[in-house]
């Protein structure tokens, strides 16, 4: 058994079979990690205390502990507040930040078991300053962003789970990438307290595994509401595994027109492919049209983006402006150019979108689009294109990305499910059962090369 290889269920299933000890698990992925580093995934990992953890965990779980995620090496954005260890964004403006409490998600990881494993590179400010870290499907393509390293650590088997952020593209996209789940909650479904914000009407905590149920279980563990943060919802927490196991075939509603119109021939022959089979299989598929205001939702996005970015940044800009990435720095700038009246006809543009697709989310169980227009770019200098990703950021609506095949090139290609706000129960049946139609992805080359 390559213990690298394990998802998040098999690991705690293995963990209380007493199949190996929590100590041998990490020390096999922290090996896992030293052998990979020149994937550039990690940005900080300290073995010492990790092996500290580890033996923590073994001791609690030799005590009889039922925490839900006993024993889990967990890769932690490099956004994410951690008490006592370094959260510098990838940015020189943050490079001796040490916060003294960790973000809500982090403290309920390890109040469920769940061990640290590092801290994963990010874009600078989780925005579009790309980052060192290589995609293990092909060096020479970016992995995504801004949850860069989250995602390449997942996929080359470095840890089974790990957190990201997406403000508009940034954990289903490099999931997608990467040949991964990616699942980003109902907005406010997940506290974002202690997280570094970009635009805090658009930041959502998601993760990466890889497969549907370890996301489902990691849902089951950091929904619920915070009292720390202002946007949490209240509502009752399901049992997000019902459905799971066994889940029956969906009604999905395809949105092909600007998907399709604006992925290129291999994303969109591979997607009319995969519903197909989807539909031989016994999925029931119609095609809805996409309302008015969609098109005018992706500009309106970009305006409260920025001017969000500007009003988190601002400060930090006049005292530490020559510390700042290009792409950061011009989009504070664009923002502080703003006008209110500008903002306020896009926030009022945005209610309309909201409206709209909280509508067309209910004509199916799940709508369904390719998850990126193109594979991963084989370009370093960019992060690829968050345009699919950044409809359903801006509703809030809940969305996962399931792998579905490789492209002509061997790069990993996946389809991006959305459902109904709080419906993320509908959504990871459907999403379990395209899983099981599909097949599980192969692992990437480089997991192939490096035993």
């Amino acid at each position: 058994m390559n213990l690298h290889e394990l998802s998040t269920v098999e690991v705690i299933s293995e963990l209380r079979a007493r199949s190996f000890s929590v100590v041998e698990l990490v020390q096999a992925l922290l090996a896992r990690i030293s052998e990979l580093d020149y994937l550039q995934a990690w940005v900080h990992v300290d073995p010492d205390e990790v092996m500290a953890q580890a033996r923590r965990k073994q001791t609690e779980l030799d005590a009889g502990s039922n925490a839900p995620l006993i024993g889990v090496p967990t890769g932690v954005k490099d956004i994410f507040y951690t008490a006592g260890v370094p959260t510098t964004a990838c940015s020189k403006v943050y490079a001796d930040f040490v916060p003294k409490y960790d973000a809500t998600t982090v403290a309920r990881l390890q109040e469920a078991g769940g061990i640290m494993l590092g801290k994963t590179v990010t874009t600078e400010f989780a925005y579009r300053d790309p980052s060192p870290t290589r995609n293990p499907w092909n060096t020479d393509h970016t992995p995504g962003g801004s949850s860069s390293g989250s995602a390449a650590a997942v996929a080359a088997m470095m840890c089974p789970t790990a957190f990201g952020t997406q403000t508009r593209g940034s954990v289903l996209r490099p999931a997608s990438y990467n040949g991964i789940v990616g699942l980003k909650p109902t907005f406010g479904r997940v506290s974002r307290f202690g997280v570094v914000p970009l635009s805090w009407s658009f930041d959502h905590v998601g993760w990466m595994a890889r497969s549907v149920r370890d996301v489902a279980l990691m849902l089951q563990v950091m929904a619920g509401p915070d009292k720390n943060d202002p946007t949490s919802l209240y509502d009752d927490v399901p049992d997000y595994s019902v459905g799971i196991r066994n889940p029956d075939p969906p009604h999905v509603g395809v949105l092909q027109d600007y998907f399709f119109r604006n992925a290129d021939d291999d994303v969109r022959t591979h997607t009319q492919e995969v519903v197909e089979r989807l539909s031989r299989e016994g999925a029931r598929v119609e095609y809805i049209e996409l309302p008015e205001s969609f098109e005018r939702a992706m500009e309106d996005q970009f305006t409260i983006l920025n001017v969000e970015a500007a009003n988190f940044h601002e400060p930090l800009l006049k005292e530490k402006a020559d510390l700042y990435g290009p792409n950061i720095r011009e989009l504070v700038e664009t923002g502080l150019g703003i006008d209110a009246v500008t903002y306020s006809r896009a926030l009022e543009s945005r209610l309309q979108f909201i409206a709209d697709a909280e509508q067309l989310s209910k004509k199916a169980q799940v709508l369904l689009t390719p998850s990126t227009p193109t594979p991963a770019p084989g370009d370093l200098s960019v992060t690829g294109s968050a345009m699919f990703q950044g409809p359903w950021t801006s509703t809030g609506l809940p969305t996962v990305t399931v792998p579905s095949g490789l492209s002509q090139s061997n790069l990993p290609l996946g389809i991006q499910l959305i459902a109904a706000r709080l419906e993320e129960p509908r959504l990871l049946n459907a999403a379990s059962w395209c899983e099981q139609v599909l097949g599980k992805m192969p692992a990437p080359p480089l997991s192939l090369i490096h035993i």
